[in-house]
């Protein structure tokens, strides 16, 4: 068995369900990561960003909306600059453009005559891959939001910021082999269309990513964005042939790598039953004796990961369910950015 893959072995990799204690010092490490370049705004912005605040929200159109409008606010209140999130692409208005297409709300703040372009041959097309494999189900007492539930609030603001660049925006929800699939469109209509798939899909099944990955990289014939979603429970080497697949076919690929900090700190201190939310296996155990290698073993899958996308040149971010969204939104504008 490989040390990179922290599911063989021991099964300390399964997901906690039950416990005959709770941990010691559930709030003393944080599986968070230093902020890098995020932009930061007023403490309301910043509370719209929060996985706690957005949690409390039921509705998936409103969650997007108010990530959306709190990382633009923060952006704009912040000394971070170079990258456009407004909502349209602008030039001056010429004598026979239509009137409708001219941006009244910049005219009556700046006096600028602005028309709004629509070009749908300059803009990205990008393709969300939800995974609803049954390990993203996994929420810790430490986290406001199962893993499930913080990709699917990113896949929400990503579409709702995507097309409000009039970028072209699909979707594919899978798990063992893929279930839904949305092809990517730049109409804003098409968000009620996305929020809707996104908010049905339900944890389910084993994790067969790398298969996956290969059929639906054959699926998207035009040349595009690439955006994963998943905790990538699964052999590192299957998972990195799927990706590769997509670079081979000339798109450009962002791996947000979603974990809980509960599995990227290993707090238990009493004796714990960990559960494989996928195979149901149980494992009985002194976290004590086990956690060493826990996370030595954790250490070297995800520096694979995140070496080898390195290799391929591709974006990996790693998230645990905590974090701001902004640090996700920030490296899909740096991705665009680059790409247009």
């Amino acid at each position: 068995m490989s040390a990179s893959d922290p599911k063989a072995g021991s099964g300390a990799m399964s997901d906690p369900l039950s416990r005959s204690g709770a941990a010691s010092d559930p709030l003393s490490r944080s599986g968070a990561q230093a902020d890098r370049g995020i932009a930061r705004g007023g403490a309301g912005d910043r509370r719209s960003l929060d996985p706690g605040v957005v949690a409390r929200l039921g509705h998936l159109d409103v969650r997007a909306r108010m990530v959306v409008e709190g990382f633009i606010a923060g952006m704009h209140r912040s000394p971070f600059h170079g990258f456009s999130v407004e909502f349209a692409e602008h030039r001056p208005y010429m004598p026979g453009d239509p009137l409708k297409n001219l941006d009244w709300k910049v005219l009556g703040k700046s006096d600028r005559y602005l028309v709004k372009q629509y070009t749908e041959e300059t803009n990205l097309r990008s393709h969300l891959l939800l995974d609803l494999s049954g390990s993203m189900g996994f929420q810790s007492p430490r986290a406001s939001l199962s893993k499930l539930e913080y990709a699917r609030s990113l896949a929400a603001a990503l579409a709702y910021l995507m097309l409000g660049q009039q970028d072209a925006v699909g979707a594919m929800l899978f798990a063992e082999t893929p279930l839904t699939y949305i092809p990517a469109r730049a109409v804003r209509s098409h968000l009620d269309v996305l929020l809707k798939v996104l908010a049905g899909g339900t944890p389910q099944g084993r994790t067969q990513l790398g298969p996956v990955l290969h059929e639906v990289a054959e699926r998207i014939k035009r040349r595009g964005l690439v955006i994963l979603l998943s905790d990538l429970m699964d052999k590192p080497e299957e998972v990195l042939s799927g990706l590769q697949h997509f670079r081979h076919r000339h798109h450009e690929v962002v791996v947000f790598h979603i974990l809980d900090p509960d599995e990227v700190d290993f707090p238990y201190s009493d004796t714990s039953t960990f559960v494989d939310l996928e195979t149901g296996e149980r494992i009985t155990t002194e976290p004590w004796e086990i956690a060493a290698r826990y996370r030595e073993r954790f250490t070297a899958w995800q520096d694979r990961y995140r070496r080898s996308c390195r290799e391929q040149r591709i974006d990996y971010v790693p998230l645990d369910t905590r974090m701001p969204f902004d640090r996700a939104l920030l490296a899909y504008l740096e991705k665009r950015a680059k790409l247009l």
